[in-house]
């Protein structure tokens, strides 16, 4: 028979404390369940049931607190939900794994368990270094060194189309690199085609990106060096040096040439110039002469014997004029005599010029009496200065 059952002598205590120590049985799992309700009932405020009858207590988890714990499981979902994008990142999320939206920078909000973001920063200047050896076309080897620049443009795209963006980006550039520079010279790949050659690969590189979907964009691509290999390094050096000497020696050839041409078609010009001027003027006084002849053929059939005196004065002054002679009359008793003679020596290179034609204007006024005196016999005595006989020589 249960312990709570009347007929017994003496009272059992259910945890086994009264009575004697003869009888004694375990509790009864039931009712020690009971007693524990009723406990957490008193700790959350609930009532117990009172004593008498054997009556079982009654009791139960108040609503109001189950609500409240509700309330702040709600809360602290929600919280959780709250993320921060910065500025220079994009966030994709996903619902139960597949794509649901783009997020933009600033505070956003996500049902936590259910969707998961992930942020990727697409602000960021990346870049990748490739140094390799490679064959050209005329199947010589050169080591090449290219950066390339990039950044991340579709979120989307680099975090869920493929799975390692960056390690496409390696090997694309690699077979870019190889396929533009298997396809030139060396002399190319280490001088002449550099620029084109970064070009050509960038452009290249961008196609390959963009045909594996990785969302990545290339910004630039550097060259940063290309030279032969170590092995040879030396002699390609020698021979590099020998071209910069034959494109220097070219240019200062050039650069000679477009100097002593133009200089060489200048002195031409004013030869041909001065050609033409000692032409005109030649042809100028042979008109002159000409003329001056005819006019004087006129005068001398008006008065012969006048110009043909004129013209024999004229002839003398001129002789007279450029020789190193001075002739002087000396009057009688007066044997000293000073001339300036350099003065006199240098002053007729001088006027040696102007006297024909000095003379040629005063041919026409000269008077008969000046030239001498008629002897009347029809002919006339020449000038005292040029026959008188007491005339002196100085040298």
């Amino acid at each position: 028979m249960a312990w709570n059952e009347p007929g017994g002598n003496k009272p059992r205590d259910p945890w086994g404390g009264g009575g004697g120590g003869g009888d004694q049985r375990p509790p009864d799992l039931d009712e020690a369940l009971k007693n524990l309700k009723d406990r957490i009932n008193n700790l959350f405020g609930g009532k117990s049931g009172g004593g008498g009858g054997g009556k079982k207590p009654s009791g139960g988890f108040p609503g109001g607190l189950l609500a409240v714990v509700l309330i702040i499981l709600a809360v602290g979902y929600v919280l959780m939900g709250f993320y921060v994008v910065d500025q220079s990142q994009r966030a994709v999320v996903l619902r139960f794994g597949e794509f649901n939206r783009m997020v933009d920078p600033g505070l956003n909000w996500r049902a936590p368990i259910i969707e998961q973001s992930m942020k990727v920063d697409v602000g960021q200047n990346r870049s990748y270094e490739l140094s390799e050896e490679m064959l050209t076309e005329d199947t010589n080897i050169v080591a090449v060194t290219l950066e390339v620049q990039y950044k991340v443009l579709d979120p989307q795209a680099y975090l869920l189309r493929v799975g390692a963006p960056e390690a496409i980006l390696e090997h694309a550039t690699s077979s870019a690199l190889r396929h533009v520079v298997g396809s030139s010279t060396m002399d190319g790949v280490l001088k002449d085609r550099r620029e084109d050659i970064r070009l050509e690969v960038r452009e290249r590189l961008q196609d390959y990106l963009d045909r594996y979907n990785t969302g990545l964009v290339i910004n630039q691509v550097v060259l940063d060096k290309t030279a032969a290999p170590e092995a040879v390094r030396d002699a390609f050096d020698d021979v590099a040096k020998a071209k910069e000497d034959e494109d220097r020696f070219k240019k200062e050839a050039e650069a000679y040439y477009n100097s002593v041409i133009p200089q060489a078609r200048g002195q031409g010009a004013r030869v041909e110039a001065e050609a033409d001027a000692y032409k005109a003027r030649v042809v100028a006084e042979a008109q002159g002469d000409a003329a001056r002849f005819n006019d004087m053929v006129t005068e001398y059939r008006k008065a012969p014997e006048v110009t043909r005196q004129r013209l024999y004065l004229q002839t003398v002054s001129e002789v007279l004029s450029n020789s190193s002679k001075v002739l002087a009359d000396i009057p009688n008793g007066d044997s000293l005599m000073y001339l300036p003679l350099d003065q006199m020596l240098k002053g007729r290179a001088g006027k040696s010029s102007g006297q024909s034609g000095d003379a040629g204007k005063a041919g026409g006024n000269l008077d008969p009496s000046s030239a001498g005196a008629d002897d009347g016999g029809g002919s006339r005595q020449a000038p005292r200065s040029l026959y008188q006989s007491n005339r002196t020589e100085i040298r």
